[in-house]
């Protein structure tokens, strides 16, 4: 038995903005979100994806024909509100008949619905059935690094109008040689670090500029974007580094966040030492050894 933990609404929002070369929710093993409230309140609205829960003739749930829970990846369930494991409810309900099967545990979303539709209202939805293609052409969203503060994304992200304005977004760091006049019709202050994705770019000397530029928005209540063109090296460097400032991570620690918000976050190698010098001025050591297969 799986066993059953808790999902934050930031891991979930994070989950169902994943993609390689399409959106990972196309995956058929990836992700399967079960709504366990009742058929109204699920058919008036809920989160992009979600499936609702079904009794059998024991009134116990069951998990859709089509899901083979023993290889799906994640299974989150949400009612209408659950806080925690020792709640009780359809959400736990659900959880207990299914955790049998899986080999990963069930989570439970934080809050459910509400709290869920209330921080991210743009992935509420009517829409029940999905077919392939229109997962894999789902406009996704850039992940969240700092819940409702700090957002990191692609090129296509950044000047997606309907994404700055559903995110709230008031400052955009750009790193990378790519430039628009989106922004301008966006009404977003652009600091734009123009850098090369080599091993030879120099990037640390402008960590110290990006990151005092990032506390003065977040300071007053304003949301950023970082960005960078496919959205996986430059601007995973950058969110890393203002966590080693703002936080005091070491890069181990930076790394881990940043790799849990987004699975297929690389920088480059060039980029990793340099994040090694950053270590040694943020934290007056060198802490990770970036010698490591991992880095």
């Amino acid at each position: 038995m799986a066993g059953k933990v808790l999902c934050e609404a930031t891991s979930l929002f994070n989950l169902l903005n994943q993609y390689t070369n399409f959106p990972r929710l196309a995956e058929s093993n990836y992700l399967c979100l079960i709504d366990a409230r009742v058929e109204e309140s699920y058919n008036f609205s809920h989160i992009i994806t979600a499936r609702n829960a079904k009794l059998d003739s024991e009134g116990k749930f069951i998990m859709p024909v089509d899901v083979e829970v023993e290889s799906m990846r994640y299974i989150i369930v949400y009612d209408s509100g659950t806080q925690s494991l020792s709640d009780s409810g359809p959400a736990i309900d659900c959880a207990d008949s299914l955790e049998k099967a899986s080999q990963f545990p069930i989570q439970i979303l934080t809050g459910g619905y509400e709290k869920f539709s209330a921080l991210y209202p743009f992935l509420r939805t009517e829409k029940i059935l999905y077919n392939i293609r229109e997962l894999e052409s789902l406009n996704l969203y850039p992940v969240e690094i700092l819940p409702g503060q700090l957002y990191m994304g692609d090129y296509r992200q950044a000047t997606n109008l309907k994404v700055l304005k559903d995110l709230k977004l008031n400052a955009i760091v750009n790193v990378s040689n790519d430039c628009s006049l989106i922004f301008k019709k966006a009404n977003c202050t652009v600091l734009h670090i123009r850098v090369a994705d080599s091993a030879e770019a120099d990037l640390v000397t402008s960590f110290e500029r990006i990151c005092v530029f990032i506390n003065s928005h977040l300071n007053n209540a304003s949301s950023v974007l970082v960005f960078s063109t496919l959205g996986k090296s430059r601007c995973c460097a950058v969110a890393m580094a203002y966590l080693m400032s703002h936080l005091k991570y070491t890069i181990k620690e930076a790394w881990n966040h940043i790799q849990q918000c987004k699975a297929n976050m690389r920088p480059n190698r060039g980029f990793v030492q340099q994040l090694s010098d950053w270590e040694l001025q943020t934290l007056g050591k060198r802490v990770t050894d970036t010698s490591e297969p991992n880095y």
